[in-house]
C-alpha cells in the first residue's frame, strides 16, 4: 500500500489531484474549528449530546455541529436539495428535458441545485438558531438572522468545496467531506471508550464484540460493493469498409448496491427535520409524545428509517440506470442478450433483474443503518454513533477513490493499489 501511494505521487496529474483533494480537506477541518460569533458552543453541545441523530450529524460534519461552527450544518442542504431536484425531475417536463440534453442540462440543474441549496440552507439555519436561542449570547431577530446566515455561508462554501474536489482533485467532492468528518472523528471515539474502559462502564469482552462486529461489518461491505450480476451481451459483426467490428461476448454488470452510501444519507437528512422542529418545543405534550413513540431508536422511527432507505435505494437505482435507456444502447449498436430480442424486452429483462438485485442491496443498507440499535443492546456501549452507517460511508467512499487512482495509474502503466 505504501508502495502504491509512493508510487501515485510520483506522476504529476495524480501528485497534483492528490495534493488538491489533502489541501481541501484541510481547509474543511480547519473550518470545523472556527465558532459562529455570539453563540455558547459548551450550551449547544449539550443539546447535541441530548440524542443520537444529532450525534450522528456531528460524526458526519466532523464535530463541527458540536462546537456550533461555521460549518455547523455541514453538507445536508445540499443533500436534501439533490433529493429534492431529482424528485421534480420526474415530475416537472422542463427538469426532465434538461436531463436529457446532456452536460449542458446538467450544469442548468446543478446551477438550480445550488440556489435550492441556499434557500433550504438559510431555512434550516433559522430553525437551528431559534430552536438553541439560549445558547445565543445576545437573542434577537437580528442575531437570529445573522448566525444563520453565517451558518448557511459556511455550508455554500462547503458545496462550492466539494465540487472543487470533483473537479480538479480525486473522488467524489461531497462523498469525501462526510468521509473525512467521520474518520476525524475516531480518535475521539477511541478516547472515549478507553474512559468507559477504565472507569468500569463497559469490560474488556464488549470491545472486543465490537471489534467483531465492525470487522464483520466491514467485511459485508466491501462484499456488497463489490458484488454484481453480469448479464451476458453479444455484439453481433459489422463491415465497414474493410474493417470488422463487433462479434464479441461481453457482460453488462449490474451492482448489488448501485447506489452506494446516498439512500442512507437521504433518509437521515429527512428524519432530521422533524427532530429539528421538536426540538424547539422541549417540554410540551408534543414533544414528549414524539418522544416516547416517534424518537430516534424507538420501534416506529427504526421501521420508518429502514423503510425509506429501502425506497430510496430503488428511486436513486433508478436514476443513476435507467433499463430503457440500456436497452436503447445495447441495440444502437448491434448488441443483444442471448435468448431475448433488443428492445422493449430486454428493457423488461434488466428491469426484472434490477429489481431482485436492488432489493438485496436495499435490505443489507437498512441493516447497516439500524446496526446501532442492536449493537447497544449486544455490547452495552453508550453513545456508540460510530456504527455501520459510518462504515459503511467510509468503506464506500474509501473503495471509490481507490478505484479512481487505481484507473489513473493503469493509464500510466503503473501498479495500483486493487490487485
Amino acid at each position: 500500500m505504501l508502495g502504491s501511494f509512493k508510487t501515485a505521487f510520483k506522476v504529476s496529474e495524480l501528485r497534483t489531484k492528490l495534493l488538491y483533494t489533502l489541501g481541501m480537506i484541510f481547509i474543511f477541518r480547519l473550518g470545523a474549528h472556527i465558532p459562529v460569533p455570539g453563540v455558547n458552543p459548551e450550551r449547544f453541545a449539550d443539546l447535541v449530546n441530548s440524542g443520537v441523530i444529532f450525534g450522528f450529524f456531528d460524526i458526519i460534519s466532523g464535530g463541527a455541529l458540536k462546537n456550533f461552527s461555521v460549518f455547523a450544518m455541514g453538507i445536508m442542504p445540499y443533500i436534501n436539495a439533490s433529493i429534492i431536484l431529482q424528485l421534480l425531475t420526474v415530475v416537472i417536463p422542463h427538469l426532465e428535458r434538461l436531463k436529457k440534453e446532456g452536460e449542458e442540462g446538467r450544469k442548468k440543474i446543478t446551477q438550480y441545485t445550488r440556489y435550492l441549496t441556499v434557500i433550504l440552507a438559510y431555512i434550516q439555519g433559522i430553525g437551528m438558531v431559534v430552536g438553541v436561542s439560549g445558547s445565543l449570547q445576545n437573542p434577537g431577530p437580528l442575531a437570529y438572522a445573522m448566525t444563520a446566515l453565517t451558518i448557511t455561508a459556511g455550508t455554500t462554501f462547503l458545496m462550492w468545496m466539494g465540487e472543487q474536489i470533483t473537479e480538479r482533485g480525486i473522488g467524489n467532492g461531497i462523498s469525501l467531506l462526510i468521509f473525512a468528518g467521520i474518520v476525524s472523528r475516531v480518535p475521539q471515539g477511541a478516547a472515549r471508550l478507553g474512559e468507559y474502559l477504565n472507569a468500569g462502564t463497559i469490560n474488556i469482552i464488549s470491545l472486543i464484540l465490537l471489534a467483531v462486529i465492525a470487522a464483520l461489518v466491514i467485511a459485508g461491505v466491501v462484499a456488497v460493493q463489490e458484488g454484481q450480476r453480469r448479464i451476458p451481451v453479444r455484439y453481433a459483426k459489422r463491415v465497414v469498409g474493410r474493417r470488422v467490428y463487433g462479434g464479441q461476448t461481453t457482460h453488462l454488470p449490474l451492482k448489488v448496491n448501485q447506489a452506494g452510501v446516498m439512500p442512507i444519507i437521504f433518509a437521515s437528512s429527512l428524519l432530521m427535520f422533524p427532530e429539528t422542529i421538536i426540538k424547539m418545543f422541549q417540554g410540551s405534550a408534543v414533544a414528549n409524545f414524539y418522544g416516547t413513540y416517534l424518537g430516534w431508536g424507538t420501534a416506529v422511527h427504526t421501521i420508518i428509517y429502514a423503510l425509506l432507505i429501502i425506497g430510496f435505494t430503488y428511486f436513486y437505482t433508478a436514476v443513476v440506470m435507467n433499463p430503457n435507456d440500456v436497452a436503447d444502447n445495447i441495440k444502437k449498436y448491434g448488441g443483444f442478450i442471448p435468448g431475448l430480442r433488443p428492445g422493449r424486452p430486454t428493457a423488461e429483462y434488466i428491469s426484472r433483474i434490477m429489481s431482485r438485485v436492488t432489493l438485496s442491496g436495499a435490505l443489507f443498507l437498512a441493516l447497516i443503518a439500524i446496526l446501532p440499535n442492536f449493537v447497544l443492546l449486544a455490547t452495552k456501549i453508550p453513545n456508540v454513533y460510530f456504527g455501520g452507517t459510518s462504515l459503511l460511508i467510509v468503506v464506500g467512499v474509501a473503495l471509490d477513490t481507490m478505484k479512481q487512482v487505481e484507473s489513473h495509474l493503469l493509464m500510466r502503466s503503473y501498479q495500483g493499489f486493487i490487485k
